[in-house]
C-alpha cells in the first residue's frame, strides 16, 4: 500500500494573545485523506501548544511519500512512591451562602442542639443532630444524566468507579482573553479514560459578585471533543461549564447524553499537577436526583525517579 502524507500551510492564533504560522509542513496520514479539524489536532498535540485558539489549515494537499514516522515507546526511569498528598477542591458549604443566583442557599440548624440533648441522654452525654435543608446544585457539585434526561441514570445508578480515583488531566485556560473554551485547548492532551478538569482561575471570584458575571465556559465543539475522546468525567472551576446567557446548554446536553458526569464550581485547581494524579467526586447514593454536592480532591503521589 502507498504511504500518503499532507502536506499543508497552517495559522494559529492563541487565546491569550499572539499567533503562529507555519507553511510547507508535512505529516504522515493513514488513508486519502483527512479532516482539517483531525489536522489541527495534530498540529496542536505534536507541538505541545497550549491555550490554542483557532486553528486554520491552508493549501491542504495529500500526496504520496513515504511515512516518516516510525512506532517508538518511550522510556520512563523506575519511580517509587514515597507519600500521597490530598489536595481538595471543594468549596465549603456554609449557611445562606449563594452558589447560583436564582437558587436558594442552603438553611443548616439543628434538628437536636447539644443543650437540648441533655434531656435526652445520660447525665454527661451530648449530642448535636443537624439539619440541612438545600437544592442539590450547592457548593461543588456533580451533575449526571438525570439532570438533564429524565431517563437519564439519576446519582443512585452511578457507579463508584466513574468518579472514584479517576486518572486526571488539569487544562489550565487561566489568563485567556475570551471566555469560550473551544476544543482546541484540549487536543494537546490525552482525555481517553480521564477526568478532564479546567483552571480557568474564577474560583478567586467565590462569594463575590463578580462571580456571577462573565464566568468561562466550554464550547459545544468543545464538549463534542471530549465526548469522542473517550473522558470519563469533565470538571471545571467556574460557575457553570455552559454559557448562561441564553437557555442553551449544548456542554451539559453533549456530555450528560454520553453519560460523562460534569462536576462545577471546582476549586485550588492551580495546586495540583498537569498530571500523573487521580480524582474522586463521590455523591451520595440518592434516587431520584441528578445533581448532589461532592467533597472533590485529587490525590497526588509522591514519588522519586530511579535509574
Amino acid at each position: 500500500m502507498t504511504d500518503r502524507r499532507v502536506r499543508f500551510d497552517f495559522e494559529i492564533t492563541f487565546s491569550n494573545g499572539g499567533g503562529l504560522q507555519g507553511q510547507g509542513f508535512r505529516l504522515d496520514i493513514e488513508g486519502g485523506d483527512i479532516a482539517d479539524d483531525a489536522l489541527a489536532a495534530y498540529v496542536i498535540r505534536d507541538m505541545k501548544l497550549l491555550m490554542v485558539a483557532d486553528v486554520r489549515i491552508l493549501n491542504k494537499q495529500v500526496i504520496e511519500e513515504q511515512h516518516k514516522r516510525a512506532d517508538r515507546r518511550d522510556e520512563e526511569p523506575g519511580q517509587t512512591v514515597l507519600a500521597t498528598s490530598y489536595v481538595d477542591l471543594s468549596h465549603t458549604i456554609e449557611d445562606g451562602m449563594v452558589t447560583y443566583k436564582g437558587l436558594p442557599a442552603p438553611l443548616i440548624c439543628d434538628h437536636l442542639s447539644r443543650e437540648q440533648s441533655r434531656g435526652v441522654y445520660a447525665k454527661g452525654t451530648e449530642f448535636q443532630i443537624g439539619r440541612i435543608a438545600m437544592v442539590g446544585n450547592t457548593g461543588t457539585y456533580i451533575d449526571v444524566p438525570f439532570h438533564r434526561y429524565a431517563d437519564g441514570l439519576d446519582l443512585s445508578a452511578l457507579s463508584v468507579a466513574t468518579v472514584a480515583d479517576v486518572p486526571a488531566v488539569v487544562v489550565r485556560i487561566s489568563g485567556a482573553t475570551a471566555r469560550a473554551i473551544d476544543w482546541t485547548h484540549f487536543a494537546p492532551i490525552d482525555c481517553r479514560n480521564r477526568a478532564v478538569l479546567v483552571n480557568t482561575g474564577w474560583d478567586r471570584h467565590w462569594r463575590t459578585d463578580q462571580y456571577f458575571e462573565g464566568h468561562p465556559f466550554l464550547t459545544e465543539q468543545a464538549a463534542v471533543y471530549l465526548r469522542d475522546q473517550g473522558a470519563r468525567v469533565v470538571g471545571i472551576d467556574s460557575l457553570n461549564i455552559d454559557d448562561t446567557s441564553d437557555g442553551h446548554r449544548p456542554v451539559h446536553s453533549v456530555l450528560l447524553a454520553a453519560g460523562i458526569p460534569i462536576v462545577e464550581h471546582l476549586t485550588m485547581l492551580d495546586r495540583v499537577p498537569v498530571e500523573g494524579f487521580t480524582f474522586t467526586a463521590v455523591p451520595p447514593k440518592l434516587k431520584g436526583m441528578g445533581t448532589f454536592p461532592v467533597r472533590a480532591f485529587a490525590c497526588v503521589p509522591g514519588s522519586v525517579s530511579l535509574p
